[in-house]
C-alpha cells in the first residue's frame, strides 16, 4: 500500500516550512500531494521568498472531494508562514476537513504559524501545542497548552515551533507515523 500525504498551504507560505516536508516525505516513500489556493501556467505557486513549488490540486477542487482524501490520505501536514495562514483559515471546508482528520485519529503535522489551522479547527484543546511564540495566547485561549519545545507530540498531532526544527519536526513525524499508523 502507497504511504499518501497531503500538505495543505496558501500562497505566501513559509518557503522552508514546505519544502523540507515536501521533499522529506518523497524520500520516505509517500505520494505527496500539495494543496493550495492558486498555480501559474506551469502549476507553481510561490513562497514569502519567491520560492516556486508545484500546486498539484486548487484549493477550490480539493474540498469537492474531502470525503475521498479522508479515506485515502494518511498524514496531514500544515506549514506556516503568517501571511499564508490568515488567508487559509478563513476557508471553512479546509478547517471542516482538518477538524473531521483529528476525529478519525489521523495524524496532523504543523509547524510554526500552521497551529492557526488547528486553532480554526477547533483540535487543540486539552493538547499540548508548539507553535511560534507569538501564538501563545491563542493556543492557550483555544483550551490548550503552550510548548517552547523544538517539537511536541501530543495525542494525533505533532507540533514545531520554527523552521530551525525543520529536521527534528520531520523525524518526528516520520516515527509517529511508523510506530502508530503504519
Amino acid at each position: 500500500m502507497k504511504k499518501k500525504a497531503l500538505i495543505i498551504t496558501w500562497s505566501g507560505f513559509q518557503d522552508h516550512e514546505l519544502v523540507y516536508p515536501y521533499y522529506r516525505l518523497l524520500g520516505a516513500g509517500f505520494e505527496t500531494t500539495i494543496v493550495g489556493d492558486k498555480k501559474d501556467e506551469l502549476g507553481r505557486f510561490y513562497g514569502i521568498f519567491g520560492l516556486n513549488m508545484p500546486c498539484h490540486e486548487l484549493i477550490s477542487e480539493f474540498t469537492k472531494k474531502t470525503n475521498s482524501w479522508l479515506e485515502d490520505a494518511d498524514l496531514l501536514v500544515i506549514p506556516g508562514g503568517v501571511k499564508s495562514l490568515e488567508k487559509l483559515r478563513l476557508q471553512r471546508e479546509v478547517k471542516t476537513f482538518i477538524s473531521e482528520w483529528h476525529k478519525r485519529g489521523k495524524l496532523i503535522s504543523s509547524t510554526c504559524h500552521g497551529a492557526q489551522m488547528l486553532i480554526s479547527a477547533k483540535v487543540v484543546k486539552g493538547e499540548t501545542i508548539a507553535a511560534y511564540y507569538s501564538l501563545q495566547d491563542d493556543i492557550e485561549n483555544a483550551g490548550a497548552i503552550y510548548s517552547k519545545d523544538p517539537v511536541v507530540v501530543s495525542g494525533n498531532i505533532v507540533s514545531s515551533p520554527h523552521y530551525d526544527f525543520m529536521g527534528e519536526w520531520m523525524e518526528t513525524t516520520l516515527k509517529e507515523f511508523e510506530e502508530k499508523y503504519a
